[in-house]
């Protein structure tokens, strides 16, 4: 299979590109910047300088999505709220529309994230589950919706909606780590907020079961099997790392400091992966306190 994948320097896109070479796949990485990612040349595009290249579609089977600025960088302002939105829906509108033409690949899967649900308290979410109403909702529905105009040109669509992925390369956990070290890690906000955690390998593992399986199509939770209480994801890294977990976080203090930005780590989604579950997918790490480990090398 010839893979094309934007964002392929990030951390998931570096994982993904990572595994289809290991199996033995063609990858066209795309890059703002880059003439090579990973050792691979790269399509150099900025959505800014037009549309999407044929060079990222002739002979290509298919096309992993995963291009967006990161939303745990910069108080979220105006502008930077801008950014967070556009660096996603023009990138991926500009993708869709060059494969709805009815040429070149025929499935495209495309990042979304569980912030799709907004903070839906103790509510099971599956991918059937209505979209929220906050900023981190909407900009998934535009999104998705952006990704799905490929189907105009009969493209199959899965649109992955991950959680908060556990990965010592970036990302979330290596700053929890830090903290954790120093004991200041604990519930936040009183941690009763669910997090819908999963660990790299299980993100990477269900792109390529989309990628390879036409039964995927649509939406689907990129995360564990279960949903784990913020205060308990503490607990679990301070066992792992043989630190204390206690040191609370008052949601007063993070909106003080990180402003909306903070519904980050006070809002959550009790997500489970119904379609993955009903594909047979087996995960790598169901286990909390096994990712944890896996990643800290303990």
């Amino acid at each position: 299979m010839r893979v094309t994948v934007t964002g392929a320097s990030g951390l998931i896109g570096g994982h993904v590109m990572a595994a289809l070479l290991a199996r033995g796949d063609e990858v066209v990485p795309v890059s703002r910047g880059k003439a090579t990612v990973g050792g691979v040349p790269a399509v150099r595009w900025d959505v800014a300088s037009g549309p999407f290249p044929e060079a990222a579609t002739d002979g290509v089977d298919a096309v992993v999505n995963l291009a967006g600025a990161s939303v745990g960088e910069g108080r979220w302002t105006a502008a930077r709220k801008g950014i967070l939105q556009g660096s996603r829906v023009l990138t991926t509108t500009a993708v869709a529309d060059a494969l709805a033409r009815g040429v070149g690949p025929r499935v495209l899967v495309s990042g979304s994230a569980t912030g799709y649900y907004g903070n839906r308290g103790d509510e099971v979410l599956d991918e059937s589950a209505t979209a929220g109403d906050d900023f981190l909702a909407d900009t998934a529905v535009r999104w998705e919706a952006a990704a799905r105009r490929a189907e105009a040109g009969g493209v199959r669509v899965c649109l992955s909606r991950t959680g908060m992925v556990l990965s010592r390369h970036g990302g979330v956990l290596p700053r929890l780590a830090r903290l954790a070290r120093t004991g200041v890690v604990g519930p936040i906000g009183g941690g009763r907020q669910w997090v819908p955690w999963v660990h790299v390998d299980d993100v990477v593992g269900m792109i390529l079961a989309a990628l390879d399986d036409d039964a995927w199509t649509g939406p689907f939770n990129a995360v564990a099997p279960e949903a784990t209480r913020q205060g308990d994801v503490a607990k679990a890294l301070g066992r792992v790392l043989g630190r204390p977990a206690v040191a609370r976080t008052p949601a007063f203090v993070l909106k003080a400091s990180m402003g909306e930005m903070a519904a980050l780590v006070l809002d959550g989604q009790r997500t489970v992966p119904r379609v993955a579950t009903a594909s047979g997918y087996r995960w790598a790490f169901a286990d909390l306190d096994h990712a944890l480990r896996a990643e800290m090398g303990v």
